[in-house]
């Protein structure tokens, strides 16, 4: 097996806007980075009514395991009776969301100030890991 370029390794940082985490996530969400976001999005999505926003504008990459790792974040949210939305102004992203069927199942925002209110108080929380 070979070694995870770390050009494209995934990176994140968190930080919360009043009840709402904002994950902002870079590099490649792929086969071989899918396990380590999947278990932050789980963590982040395991309480009652989680409100997660992803920041995809800084993906370089994502497969159809990354695609899965999407789709099992916002079911688990949506089952603690929460929400998960992502931010992308990335056509070629957004393109493949149709493509497969999961452009009405995902709440699609171009930028953060569509998804977050500007009189939010911010506060910033250390990122475990990345």
């Amino acid at each position: 097996m070979s070694a995870i370029d770390p050009r494209s390794a995934p990176h994140h940082t968190e930080r919360t806007v009043g009840d709402t985490t904002v994950v902002e996530l870079r590099g490649e969400i792929d086969i071989f980075t899918a396990p380590h976001i999947a278990a932050q999005l789980e963590a982040l999505t395991a309480g009652p009514h989680p409100d997660l926003v992803l920041d995809l504008r800084s993906m370089a990459f994502i497969d159809c395991t990354g695609l899965g790792v999407l789709c099992r974040a916002r079911n688990r949210a949506v089952a603690r009776h929460g929400r998960l939305r992502l931010v992308t102004d990335n056509r070629s992203f957004r393109r493949i969301l149709r493509i497969v069927g999961l452009a009405g199942v995902f709440e699609l925002h171009p930028s953060l100030s569509t998804v977050l209110t500007p009189a939010t108080e911010e506060v910033t929380a250390p990122a475990a890991g990345g």
